[in-house]
């Protein structure tokens, strides 16, 4: 336990790019449903993923060696989509879906495009692959996927957007940080911090502190004991998780900001410099109060995603 501490505790300082739940979100996630995963589940993920290992030439944002299999395979799908060898270069679609803000009913999956895909009909294919493919490392590629991408599936702004691409063309100042474009930026840059990035890795952060993830795992499965087991009696359904997160990005991650943001016409999305520009005259400004509540809604997403990816994968393999 104390090497897996230190391992994650490394893990946890590298800094990521604003691209999905971070190194600390996914680890826990893996984490927890290791723990929940059936005998036989168990034997089939630690089969699979030992015998098609990562590429070592593939550049890793999380610290290379991490405690358990799962663990390291949660962050692989940020990894290949932002290298340029890899045949996943393209697949960042596959991460989030992209329904807007104002609307709460109907098939989610009307807002997926057919060209490029989504989260929900990503992990429907690798799900596939999983049940009926014949390819080894393809099937491991598969279960990487579908480990990342139920965690991805669980981050509020992943399921939601006011032309703002997920919150990333949103500035914040975060504390003492104050929002600053990169230098040399272009129209497609964004301001850091935004509420995309803090909410993917920044609150997480704060909260940890000095302290690591096994710690963060610990005090999510205390916090959420009972209403995990309520969780696992329940269905898959990955329209009605991708709602449910939809809600959550409604209700507190737009709904609690200091200064209300409107609901935007959905439409195409203007460059992300131009829509940065004016939003940061909104002069967002993070508190502890919103702080204190985006912690305990992240700590019950991370529950959820880590629950539901158990449920995944104990469904394959009972």
């Amino acid at each position: 336990m104390l090497q897996f501490a230190i391992a994650l505790l490394l893990l946890a300082c590298v800094p990521l790019p604003a691209l999905g739940w971070g190194c600390e979100a996914h680890a826990t996630i893996a984490y927890l449903a290791e723990k929940r995963l059936t005998a036989n589940a168990r034997k089939m993920v630690h089969e699979l993923l030992e015998a098609s290992t990562v590429d070592p030439r593939t550049p890793r944002s999380c610290h290379p060696t991490t405690p358990t299999i799962l663990t390291e395979a949660s962050t692989w799908a940020d990894d290949v989509r932002r290298d340029n060898r890899s045949p996943f270069r393209r697949t960042g679609p596959w991460h989030y879906i992209d329904i807007p803000r104002g609307v709460s009913s109907g098939d989610p999956r009307r807002f997926c495009p057919a060209r490029t895909g989504c989260v929900l009909t990503a992990i429907d294919e690798q799900i596939a692959v999983l049940r009926t493919g014949r390819n080894a490392r393809r099937r491991a590629e598969a279960l990487r996927f579908v480990i990342h991408l139920v965690g991805d599936l669980h981050q509020p702004l992943h399921t939601s957007t006011n032309n703002d691409r997920g919150g990333n063309c949103v500035p914040v100042a975060y504390f003492r940080t104050e929002p600053r474009l990169p230098p040399n930026h272009t129209q497609d840059d964004a301001y850091r911090p935004n509420l995309h990035a803090i909410w993917d890795s920044d609150i997480i952060r704060r909260n940890l502190r000095r302290r690591d993830p096994v710690w963060f795992a610990q005090v999510i499965e205390r916090r959420f004991q009972s209403q995990m087991a309520e969780w696992q009696r329940q269905p898959i359904d990955l329209n009605h998780w991708a709602w449910e997160t939809h809600r959550v990005a409604e209700e507190t991650v737009y709904g609690l900001l200091p200064t209300p943001i409107p609901v935007e016409p959905p439409g195409r999305e203007t460059p992300c410099v131009r829509m940065s520009e004016r939003m940061l005259a909104l002069n967002q400004r993070i508190t502890k109060r919103y702080q204190k509540a985006a912690v305990a809604v992240v700590e019950e997403q991370l529950a959820k995603a880590a629950i539901r990816l158990a449920m995944v994968l104990n469904w394959l393999w009972p």
